[in-house]
């Protein structure tokens, strides 16, 4: 894929003076705890633990039946898995889910302004399957919500389902050769396979800000919103917050989205912010069925599959979604490991080059929407493109020209300060507020299973955290570990990534499906040898993109720990999302049988 045009590329005292403002602006920012400064959301804010939308769980007789799959969480990962399975012909599915429905991170996040930030008919699964046609090119949260609610209707996932529930162990027992699964609302069923789908952004996280606790005012997180507070709805109307001084910490994705309501309806707005977004055009609007060629069969998969091939490196033809992901594709080459320039000459003084001219486009949008050049200053992005996941809006930047608006740069002191009963101390200034609203996001990538929440036991006893911690992540395509029979796991680990994570999910889900009805059909257990792990690992880490550097320099984000840098190493598929499915598919076609072992016998050798 060609760089961006850079039309005027910077001289070299340029490039070194933006390299020397990048560095300095990353300085102000980078806190020595690292990822250690958020914490528990459990802890302290009850809120957390309830559910504000299906409100106290009914009471119900606890589970003690066998089925043939159980599959941990109920949002897109959940729901491909059972669509998939039904398309095997798998009958026997029950999804545990600790929401009160389906949806995953679109139930619980309801918050004013939502919507995805990839087009909606890539994004949306199985639109093809359902015959489901989006209005919009950017769809709320509500439309997702329902298309998943949509889906699990279709493919009868709501049958047997418990909802309002969550897993808190997996156990294998050999003897059997089924998976013993818990849940806190005391059931104790059978597997015989398990599939944990329970995501990359299910984990709410908070700031450590000192004295969080001592707050007397009203608090919540934005994946728990609290409507009977503010009023309204996720399309605004927050009448609650009339005449109250409202502030809000985080400006990533969540707080792009939702500033622009909480600034017309609060009373006065304080948006507190460590480090700006780099904010580009969105560009919203309605979208005919026409438009999008939905009348042809498999339009949806051709488009998605063109948006995964161009955001990748691939040659994929014309542009079928022409937003900014696509223009911008190039940028993302230390994200996504498929860009590979090898022997080209150059390449990183053209990419630096390319670089700067699109931030320097999206510094120069800020000046020119937002008027008071103080707030404009505060609000202008200082690093590299591909160091933060990229924004998109097209009412941020003018809420601040409001007079009820006020941006409170917290960069010089790394951070908010402190908290009082009253409100917020930036900068030895305390900002009393009536209400504070976190937008701090999730953290990415932890789950109940990666975190130690949802322990599970393997052949022996033997604890997955455990033996990851002592040997290293191990799997075949990351989906299986030897040592944990007919247990799958979706996720990033050692497999493929995209900005469009549902259609990372989608291919697993297919994947998985498939496994499991090879295993059904051949009476066989899924588990893969230890030489098909070592394999596997070898192949992750043969040639493996040297980003380490890049990631190294950029200001503290989830994309490098906070600041504390991303290492190289053999944690994805190095070629990218369309070599790794395609992988994927000969391997089935070709090789599945080598992640299958008969019942109780030892298991044969296998490789990638």
């Amino acid at each position: 894929m060609p760089l961006p045009q850079c039309d005027t590329p910077p001289t070299p005292q340029e490039t070194a003076d933006l390299r020397e403002r990048y560095r300095r602006e990353r300085e102000r920012r980078v806190r020595p705890e690292g990822p250690g400064q958020y914490r528990s959301t459990s802890a302290e804010f009850g809120y957390f633990a309830a559910d504000p939308y299906a409100g106290e769980p009914a009471d119900r007789e606890p589970v003690r039946d066998v089925v043939d799959v159980a599959i941990v969480g109920g949002g897109f990962g959940g729901i491909l898995a059972g669509a998939r399975l039904r398309q095997q012909g798998v009958a026997n599915i029950r999804v545990v889910e600790k929401g009160g429905d389906f949806g995953g991170t679109w139930y619980w996040n309801r918050y004013p302004g939502i919507h995805c930030d990839i087009e909606s008919h890539v994004y949306l699964p199985l639109l093809d399957e359902t015959g489901y046609v989006p209005e919009w090119k950017y769809a709320p949260g509500e439309e997702i919500r329902r298309h998943a609610v949509r889906t699990a209707e279709q493919f009868d996932l709501y049958e047997d389902a418990l909802f309002s529930t969550a897993v808190t162990s997996l156990t294998w027992d050999e003897s059997t050769q089924q998976w013993c699964v818990t849940t806190d609302r005391g059931d104790a069923f059978r597997a015989t396979y398990v599939i944990t789908a329970t995501g990359t952004l299910s984990e709410p996280k908070l700031p450590g800000i000192p004295g969080i606790e001592t707050y007397r005012g009203h608090t919540f997180h934005t994946s728990r919103w609290d409507y009977a507070y503010t009023g309204g709805s996720p399309e605004g109307g927050m009448t609650g917050l009339a005449g109250k001084r409202v502030g809000v910490v985080g400006t990533g994705a969540t707080g792009v989205q939702v500033i622009p309501l909480l600034a017309e309806d609060a009373g006065h707005l304080y948006v507190f912010q460590r480090t700006p977004s780099s904010v580009d055009v969105r560009g919203q609007r309605r979208m005919s069925p026409q438009e999008v060629g939905a009348e042809r069969p498999g339009w949806a998969t051709a488009r998605r599959e063109n948006f995964l091939r161009i955001v990748s490196g691939e040659d994929a033809g014309p542009d079928l979604v022409a937003d900014r992901w696509t223009e911008s594709a190039a940028l993302l080459e230390k994200l996504l490991p498929s860009f590979r320039r090898d022997g080209e000459p150059d390449f990183e003084a053209a990419y630096e080059a390319a670089d700067h001219a699109a931030m320097n486009g999206i510094r120069a949008r800020v000046t020119a929407e937002v008027t008071d050049p103080v707030t404009a200053a505060a609000l202008q992005p200082w690093y590299r493109y591909a160091c933060k996941r990229p924004t998109f809006s097209d009412t941020y930047l003018p809420a601040f020209n409001r007079a009820d608006v006020t941006l409170v740069d917290t960069a010089d002191s790394h951070g908010i300060e402190r908290m009082t009963e009253r409100g917020v101390v930036v900068g030895g200034v305390e900002y009393e507020v009536d209400c504070l609203v976190f937008a701090t996001g999730f953290s990415v990538g932890v789950s109940g299973v990666t975190s130690g929440k949802l322990p599970v036991s393997g052949r022996d006893g033997v604890q997955l955290l455990a033996a990851r911690a002592q040997r290293g992540p191990r799997s075949l395509h990351g989906f299986t570990s030897n040592g944990f029979p007919n247990l799958i796991q979706m996720g990033s680990m050692q497999n493929a990534s995209s900005v469009n994570f549902t259609n990372i999910l989608d291919e697993q889900a297919v994947h998985a499906a498939a496994l499991v009805a090879a295993a059904q059909e051949r009476d066989a257990v899924v588990e893969p040898t230890p030489e098909a792990e070592d394999a596997w690992i070898r192949v992750c880490a043969q040639g493996a993109p040297d980003h380490e550097w890049f990631h190294a320099e950029c200001t503290p984000g989830y994309y490098n720990r906070e600041g504390r840098g991303r290492p190289n190493g053999p944690t994805a598929y190095p070629h990218g999302a369309v070599a790794f499915h395609d992988l994927l598919r000969r391997w089935r076609k070709e090789n599945i049988d080598e992640a299958l072992r008969p019942r109780a016998t030892t298991p044969v050798v296998g490789r990638p």
